[in-house]
């Protein structure tokens, strides 16, 4: 018991410790994050509308979270910041960091596994279970921001899924009206909401900021990498350098996209009966069988007892 207890006094001391070298650290790494943020420029900064406030997990805590990435980042090894950076965008956390969100790991992590230490050292339990709720704590804490991030992504990508259709016949409209594919492309975006608007949007800044178009539509398959997409962009960047007509390339491509779209739901539909099984055995026939089997029974019980 009061060995626990040293070594939780002793973490938590060194906790306000690395917090204060923070606070006498902080304006040097802020200026480092911010140098880091000039590569992903487009990304990161300026995005205000793109994030809608999905770009913080929790915001009292993103300069805390912030702090300890960039001190235990590097140790941590950054190997994976790309990939980390990606699945970030995909769900549409641009203002997050990978650095960041390994400062939320540690502090879930950490924090979790301290306080069920505390909770079982106060209860005057000791031994391996304390040890496995703690390390279960831990690795809990641990992976509950990427699993968080993961499923931001997910449904973000199925919702410009959904939606890519639309956005296809809307530009069908304005290819035929007379407009260039840019120019439909802004006009349209401008009626669009959601992660779809976000992402055109953004393709849209990136060419004025000096990309060609076909360097912004990778851009864009690189960030939101769905099936629909990928056709949609090779379409684009076929047609354009074969010098097909864009009107009837859409046109395909919006009939290809509604196909497939009926055959995931049609999918999803065969996949129902299965997945009511395990309810409909055990959970459903259960209380059927009680209620009209129940009586019955009772009275031939009955009936036998006299």
């Amino acid at each position: 018991m009061t060995i626990i207890l040293f070594v939780s006094g002793l973490l938590l001391i060194g906790g306000a410790v690395t917090l204060l070298m923070r606070a006498a650290a902080f304006p040097r790494l802020r200026a480092e994050q911010t140098i880091a943020q000039i590569t992903d420029y487009g990304y990161a900064q300026g995005m205000a509308e793109a994030d809608e406030g999905r770009g913080s997990l929790l915001g009292p805590l993103d300069q805390i979270a912030s702090g300890i990435g960039l001190l235990f980042g590097r140790w941590l090894g950054f190997h994976r910041e790309a990939q980390v950076r990606k699945g970030l965008i995909a769900a549409g956390m641009y203002r997050i960091d990978p650095r960041r969100l390994v400062g939320y790991q540690m502090l879930l992590g950490v924090g979790g596994a301290l306080f069920t230490l505390w909770v079982f050292a106060a209860g005057g339990s000791t031994g391996f279970r304390t040890f496995f709720f703690v390390a279960i704590t831990g690795v809990v804490g641990w992976y509950f921001p990427l699993l968080l991030v993961k499923r931001r992504a997910r449904e973000r990508l199925d919702e410009i899924e959904y939606d890519l259709p639309e956005l296809i016949d809307l530009l069908v409209v304005g290819v035929e009206a007379g407009l260039s594919f840019s120019a439909a492309l802004q006009a349209t975006t401008q009626r669009l909401r959601g992660p779809l608007g976000q992402e055109m949007r953004l393709m849209l800044q990136e060419q004025r900021m000096g990309l060609s178009s076909p360097e912004a539509l990778r851009n864009t398959l690189e960030r939101v990498e769905t099936p629909s997409m990928r056709t949609f962009v090779r379409a684009m960047i076929q047609g354009e350098q074969l010098g097909i007509s864009v009107g009837q390339i859409l046109r395909s491509i919006a009939v290809e996209m509604r196909q497939r779209r009926k055959a995931a739901a049609e999918e999803r539909a065969q996949k129902a009966p299965v997945k009511m099984l395990f309810p409909l055995i055990f959970l459903i026939f259960p209380a059927m069988f009680v209620v009209i089997l129940g009586p019955a029974l009772f009275a031939f019980f009955e009936a036998i007892g006299g």
